[in-house]
């Protein structure tokens, strides 16, 4: 008879311990609100826009990360220069620090009192409760994640494949665009697919930079602390849903975990 290793149970017991952690409280939420409670809330007007405006507003961070972050993300992945681990560390940083900081941090470029602000407003630009803010917000905390899976997928490609690509006369453009881009292009969409979602259940900064338009975060939080757990868990049930599904794209993408944030 195999004996049992006394580490394997010890994993094991970990194991069911971890995800009866993450997925009792869920599946509590999801199961005590009844059918007609979750129809009626989708039913209301106010809750389809709110997570419609999380959802779009999430997307949208995410393209802005793809344009902006995908050269960055090369850049970190291929080059090596002084201040890199710095450059890395600033990156991670709306990873790391209190979320109603980042909407203070913003709040405080974005008013009157800042040249950046001043500037804003002549423009015509409104951060404070507006779609902007809310983008702003979420391109914010969503950027990370887009960054570091790209990196890490460009950095799983060879560099020999690009040097032959340059030595026979490619421009660098014209070896991203023909080599690294096809090769990468997954880890781009995990990379978005993570941004997405990340930003659309942002709250902490999100409340302080545009509590109205209400995003389905802020929805949540402003019925559960006016009527209570009745009238919040519906809509928060969608929301868990709406995540679940961003989740099992990113599992369909990658099923073997080429890229990590």
């Amino acid at each position: 008879m195999r004996r049992i290793d006394p580490f394997h149970t010890l994993a094991a017991v970990c194991t069911l311990l971890v995800v009866g952690f993450i997925v009792f409280p869920l599946l509590e939420m999801i199961r005590q609100p009844t059918a007609a409670d979750l129809k009626a809330s989708l039913a209301d007007a106010d809750v389809r826009q709110a997570i419609w405006l999380s959802i779009s507003t999430s997307g949208t961070a995410a393209l802005i990360s793809f344009v902006f972050g995908t050269p960055f993300a090369y850049l970190l992945a291929r080059r090596d220069f002084k201040g890199k681990r710095f450059i890395e560390s600033v990156v991670d940083l709306p990873i790391m620090i209190p979320h109603p900081v980042i909407g203070i941090a913003i709040l405080s470029l974005a008013g009157r009192q800042h040249w950046i602000g001043r500037v804003a407003t002549d423009l015509g630009v409104r951060v404070m409760g507006s779609l902007t803010g809310i983008v702003i917000v979420l391109t914010f905390v969503g950027l990370p994640f887009y960054i570091n899976t790209v990196k890490n997928g460009i950095e799983a490609i060879p560099r020999r494949l690009e040097n032959v690509s340059r030595s026979l006369g490619a421009t660098a453009f014209g070896t991203f665009r023909r080599v690294t881009l096809p090769l990468a292009w997954r880890s781009m969409i995990v990379g978005m697919i993570l941004c997405m979602a990340r930003a659309v259940s942002e709250f902490g900064a999100v409340v302080i930079v545009a509590y109205h338009p209400m995003t389905a975060p802020v929805m949540i939080y402003e019925r559960f602390t006016a009527y209570g757990l009745r009238y919040s868990q519906p809509v928060a049930v969608w929301l868990i849903f709406v995540c679940l599904g961003l989740f099992l794209m990113l599992r369909w993408l990658n099923p073997a975990g080429r890229t990590r944030a």
